[in-house]
């Protein structure tokens, strides 16, 4: 079956191409979610014959998938006994100028995300930013970009610091045996974050000063209104979508009052009214206040609750949509989250300005900032796929004993493994196991911790990797770069690879370019009879540093809803940043590990 051969490769190597450019268009044009695309990949290659049971399988119990998947419960252990929100809220200090806040905020971040994953960390800090921000009167989105990239820059520092590490240095291992160190790449990625903050300083008058969303969500009182039911109104008795109340001009209900104080959000269009309710509209006040004439309703005895909800037994949680979202395209009014969550959307803010429109009826676009009004039994409002909340900086876990301890369980991992005492997946499964003996976290806080979409991406990555090197793709495309940047031209083939997946991973999973550059860079490295450390060192780096589109990082799309932040905000001052970063990441890697 696959011994035609076409242009040189036979057909299993061309269902490898296909597959892979499919999952690149997939990835880039369409919402599927990452995980899908990957499984649905490797369900290609195996039913194809390309790869047998045990190579399609082979990602799953690989070691750099495992640790990966460990170190969530570690992380676990780590946010529960407020370690980072420790550090988060006293390394910030107060600082006189911009050029200090960007220092003091950069370095702790990347030393944090040296260790941890920078998602989580970015995610914690991105409230306690904005709030920082206001006190050294400074604008939210000349911060916020800075907090991203020194998540991005601090990643690489280490091999646990960001996942393409763990690959790319996991397919090293399967391949030759050599263990790489934990600390790799931290001498080129300390660098590359010295470098990159000075960029920043550098370019500070190309991070824009935009409005953050929030400023406009300040009073909801001022785009929702309240009405109530008086007494001898002629539907008492009838429900609200008979009454005609629950879809009205330029609003929609959103909430009802009882008497009693009891709360029913989301408003389900068979509930039935009473005398005294108050009904909470959102959208175009002046609209909705047409409804005491038209509808017989009448003011309500107070304004309708602000951003600072005095009732406990109800909240205002700010979301936002991220590239994943599974609302991207959908109006609210047309999906049942709000049914299956309790939750009812309230505002939508866009480049930091809200919407002046019912809700319910916009469209949600990624980079959206959703206020939601979460009812009293909403726990499970941040399963929805792609909605990010963020951490809140005025609640804090109790610092104690337990907070020094899980430190100390941390640092033990990774001397462990720096010191070669112990390989990084033993020393990772030691500490989670550690964590938990030491009441730092449950084994259900554990296992809660785990992301389960982000391990079957890692999974697919390996497997891709792994085609790629058996069908012959990674031979034929090493030959044909080594044939155009020529046989004696080695740093020439490093800059162009490093360069590709730099560009690619603005467009994809960082990790998906990881797996993907892996099997052509080192099969171009063994060909040229050179030493392939420094081309997956620079790779490592490369596929990691992609800061000229708000989709190069998720933590990018972290910061772009609450700074309020355009898609040409990043590459103003990102494809410096990629210039810059890739020049420092060559020369220092070959001064590292010589060619």
């Amino acid at each position: 079956m696959f011994d035609t051969f076409v242009l040189g490769l036979n057909l299993a190597a061309w269902i490898t191409i296909v597959a892979v450019i499919c999952m690149f268009l997939t990835l880039i044009f369409t919402k599927l979610r990452e995980d899908v695309v990957f499984l649905g990949v490797i369900a290609v290659l195996l039913i194809s014959g390309v790869l047998d049971t045990e190579e399609a399988l082979g990602g799953f119990s690989s070691n750099s998938v495992v640790v990966v998947g460990v170190l969530f419960a570690v992380l676990a252990g780590l946010t529960n006994t407020g370690v980072l929100q420790w550090i988060s809220r006293y390394m910030l200090g107060t600082p006189k100028g911009y050029s200090s806040a960007v220092v003091r905020l950069m370095a702790p971040v990347a030393l944090l995300s040296s260790v941890l994953s920078n998602t989580t960390v970015v995610a914690l800090f991105v409230n306690i930013v904005k709030v920082w921000s206001k006190k050294l009167k400074i604008a939210p989105s000349k911060l916020l970009i800075p907090l991203s990239y020194a998540s991005c820059l601090g990643g690489i520092c280490t091999l646990i610091g960001t996942p393409p590490n763990l690959i790319i240095s996991g397919l090293y291992a399967s391949e030759t045996g050599i263990q790489m160190n934990i600390f790799a790449t931290t001498i080129p990625g300390l660098a590359c974050l010295v470098v990159g903050i000075l960029t920043v300083l550098a370019f500070q008058r190309l991070l824009p000063v935009r409005q953050s969303v929030e400023d406009s969500f300040k009073e909801t009182s001022e785009y929702t209104a309240e009405l109530l039911v008086p007494a001898d109104y002629k539907h008492i008795g009838m429900t609200v979508e008979e009454a005609g109340l629950m879809n009205v001009d330029g609003g929609s209900l959103i909430e009802i009052v009882r008497f009693d104080r009891e709360i029913i959000s989301p408003v389900p269009g068979d509930e039935y009214l009473m005398g005294g309710d108050r009904l909470v509209f959102a959208g175009q006040v002046n609209k909705i206040l047409e409804l005491k004439k038209t509808h017989g309703l009448v003011n309500a005895d107070h304004p309708v609750f602000s951003i600072n909800e005095v009732d406990k037994k109800r909240k205002l949680r700010l979301a936002y949509v991220m590239r994943d979202c599974e609302l991207i395209g959908l109006r609210m009014s047309e999906t049942t989250i709000e049914h299956d969550h309790q939750l009812s959307l309230v505002a939508v803010g866009r480049h930091g300005e809200r919407i002046i429109q019912s809700p319910r009826d916009i469209e949600i676009r990624m980079g959206d900032s959703l206020l939601l009004e979460c009812a009293p039994r909403t726990k499970d409002v941040a399963k929805v796929r792609g909605l990010q909340f963020f951490h809140n900086p005025d609640v804090m876990a109790e610092f104690g004993m337990k907070t020094l301890v899980s430190t100390l369980i941390m640092i033990g991992m990774i001397v462990l493994s720096s010191l070669e005492i112990m390989p990084l997946l033993q020393s990772a499964i030691l500490a989670a196991f550690a964590m938990m003996v030491f009441h730092c976290c449950t084994p259900e806080q554990a296992m809660k911790a785990v992301n389960w979409n982000i391990l079957m991406i890692f999974a697919g990555s390996v497997v891709i990797g792994t085609a790629i090197q058996k069908t012959g793709v990674a031979e034929a495309f090493a030959n044909g770069l080594m044939s155009l940047c020529g046989q004696d031209s080695p740093l020439l083939v490093m800059a162009v690879m490093s360069l590709a997946g730099t560009f690619l991973t603005e467009f994809i999973s960082n990790t998906a370019a990881a797996a993907i550059f892996y099997p052509i860079v080192y099969q171009a490295a063994v060909s040229m009879g050179v030493n392939p450390m420094p081309f997956l060192v620079s790779l490592m780096i490369a596929v990691s540093c992609s800061f000229a589109t708000p989709i190069g990082s998720p933590t990018h799309m972290l910061v772009y809803g609450p700074g309020g932040y355009r898609f040409s905000d990043f590459m103003k001052i990102g494809l410096f940043m990629n210039l810059i970063i890739l020049a420092v990441n060559l020369i220092v890697v070959n001064l590292l590990y010589p060619i």
